[in-house]
């Protein structure tokens, strides 16, 4: 399945990221409306990681511009006590956005898209609850299929046609799952399986070295470098891999330098593309990756 991504993320201002064909907002952020314009049109499911102002303040306007009978449909993490209030000002502030659905989710609950697609959500760690429930998500986008039985494969097409009229589909095939896409949302690298067999990952990449990170206070929430990050991609089975929400204080030079030199520290052969600071970056999987 060939995928538009458009994407903004710079941390601490603004995080967003459309994927076109299949209608799917990862997280809000301020802006998303006015740099998509009428694509917005086109976001059916809202998966919102977590409840950090720069990943949901571009929902009012998103909403109000957008919403209709049914959508957008906002997913946001089910024990993040920021988004009832958000939804119940939304309504009053502009009545005509009462179609939009808003619904709390959690780790390991279906979402369907559509009937070929699921979005999976994960728990991470990046906001410390102290085990007061989930405040902190990230996504996977399944896609779903139907293959006959290897043990009918090898039958004629009309003893095929057959069995599955007399049995059903259901009893006939089995479902084939491949991973789409992950997006990280904010986390620190956690489980490198994680992301197994994913074919594009969207991965946050706050700070390039550890230094940053040190100094960020241990209740604080937590963020990965993009060395952490490039070494677990070293040892990965993704395909493609997206890399944003790189702190403001960085270059472009500094940036796609760094990323050079940890795809050869890490043996890293698969393209990499990257959204740089306050730019947006429109079809990312058709621009050069930085590693080639």
């Amino acid at each position: 399945m060939q995928l538009t991504i458009t994407g903004y993320s710079t941390a601490l201002f603004s995080t967003w990221y459309f994927i076109e064909e299949l209608g799917i907002l990862f997280d809000a952020g301020d802006g998303v409306s006015s740099g998509l314009l009428q694509k917005s049109r086109k976001i059916e499911h809202v998966l919102i990681s977590h409840a950090d102002r720069d990943h949901l303040t571009g929902l009012l306007q998103l909403n109000q511009l957008n919403a209709r009978p049914g959508y957008p449909v906002i997913y946001y993490p089910q024990n993040s006590g920021s988004f009832p209030p958000l939804e119940a000002f939304s309504k009053k502030f502009d009545p005509h956005v009462n179609g939009t659905q808003w619904i709390p989710t959690k780790e390991g609950v279906e979402i369907r898209i559509r009937e070929d697609i699921v979005a999976i959500p994960i728990q991470n760690g990046h906001v410390v609850t102290q085990g007061k429930g989930i405040k902190s998500l990230s996504y996977h986008i399944v896609q779903t299929k139907r293959k006959l039985k290897p043990e009918l494969a090898k039958l004629s097409g009309m003893e095929i046609k057959r069995i599955v009229e007399e049995q059903g589909k259901v009893n006939t095939t089995v479902e084939v799952r491949t991973n789409l896409i992950s997006y990280s949302g904010d986390t620190p690298v956690e489980d490198p399986q994680r992301w197994k067999d994913t074919k594009i990952l969207i991965h946050e990449a706050t700070f390039l070295d550890g230094e940053e990170d040190a100094k960020i206070r241990p209740h604080s929430n937590k963020h990965s470098t993009l060395e952490e990050v490039m070494e677990m991609i070293g040892s990965s089975t993704i395909e493609t891999l997206i890399l944003g929400h790189f702190s403001s204080r960085y270059s472009a030079e500094q940036i796609d330098l760094r990323i050079k030199q940890l795809c050869e520290k890490y043996a890293i052969t698969i393209p990499v593309f990257r959204v740089l600071p306050g730019e947006i970056s429109r079809n990312i999987l058709n621009g050069v990756p930085v590693n080639q």
